[in-house]
């Protein structure tokens, strides 16, 4: 008789009820976390194997799965939806999602757990928010200083470049997943009691609150926006599409008050000039094509 593998319950299963306290639009989530947790109750499971993995792998954001990931994604997404409203305009969104599918392609991780979307947000700042499984939001404002659709598909890939090197995941404290996947391993699925629901739930609100945080209020760490900015460069020129478009964005933010110094932006990225000096050197010239400026025009005429 072959021996089942022991299984950890899914970070899932916990943002299942994270979802459930503080999301009512995330029903979605909710459904289908529940089937898994129905499917890891009815596993047969070895809790000190399970234990161990969790205390000494699980201890970092590299190792939360894809599918984890995903669900973290949408929880956050949900956080962003709740302090912007979305410009609803379906033929931009298409088309957004049309070329930030076929950069995603020639990216690092051109295949995640339920691909990569776009969604603009109604507001006149200039920023883009990148959260963890995919979730990319760019607001009117930012698409507004964009002149053509070589210039957007370099700040898609410098979102997908976020997305690539899960810098929305290290905002989350490493004490909390550590704490997090401890209560995990120590439980059965199916003996979980008030008390440990309560503190899972309160750690990944936490987690939640952590990447939240970072993307509206404090923008990722330099470090990770010159990263981006150099994924950027890789992505576009795989995909043909002309680095220089980065740049002229950035050229664009220069001495700009965009809505405010402490809106968008100026609030949560370096210093424009910074940004150009480090990946002048790096991007790859191409030919603007005129049938992609010219959709581009086409897709983003009624922007107001």
């Amino acid at each position: 008789m072959r021996r089942r593998r022991p299984i950890l319950v899914p970070l899932v299963v916990v943002l299942a009820v994270l979802a459930a306290t503080s999301c009512a639009a995330l029903d979605t989530i909710q459904q289908e976390a529940g089937k898994v947790e129905t499917g890891v109750t009815k596993a047969t499971s070895a809790t000190a194997s399970a234990t161990k993995t969790a205390r000494f792998v699980r201890k970092t954001f590299g190792d939360i799965s894809e599918e984890e990931e995903y669900y973290i994604g949408r929880s956050v997404a949900a956080m962003i939806l709740s302090r912007y409203k979305v410009y609803a305009n379906d033929a931009l969104t298409r088309y957004l999602n049309g070329v930030c599918a076929a950069v995603a392609v020639y990216s690092d991780r051109p295949e995640i757990f339920a691909g990569y979307h776009v969604l603009v947000l109604d507001s006149a700042e200039v920023n883009a928010l990148a959260a963890p499984g995919g979730f990319i939001f760019l607001t009117r404002g930012l698409l507004k200083r964009c002149q053509d659709e070589d210039t957007l598909a370099d700040i898609l890939a410098h979102e997908i470049g976020h997305v690539c090197a899960k810098h929305g995941l290290q905002a989350i404290k490493k004490s909390r997943l550590v704490d997090a996947f401890r209560i995990i391993g120590e439980k059965a699925a199916d003996r979980y009691g008030p008390s440990e629901l309560a503190q899972l739930t309160d750690l990944f609100e936490d987690a939640l609150a952590d990447i939240a945080e970072k993307l509206i209020e404090r923008g990722y760490d330099r470090k990770h926006e010159y990263e981006a900015d150099e994924l950027a460069t890789v992505y576009a020129a795989r995909m043909r599409y002309d680095g220089g478009g980065l740049i002229d964005f950035l050229g664009t933010m220069v001495d700009s008050d965009a809505g405010g110094a402490d809106r968008g932006w100026f609030a949560t990225h370096p210093k424009p000039e910074d940004r150009i000096k480090r990946v002048q050197g790096k991007v790859k010239v191409f030919r603007r094509e005129k049938a992609r400026t010219n959709r581009f025009k086409a897709a983003l005429a009624g922007l107001k």
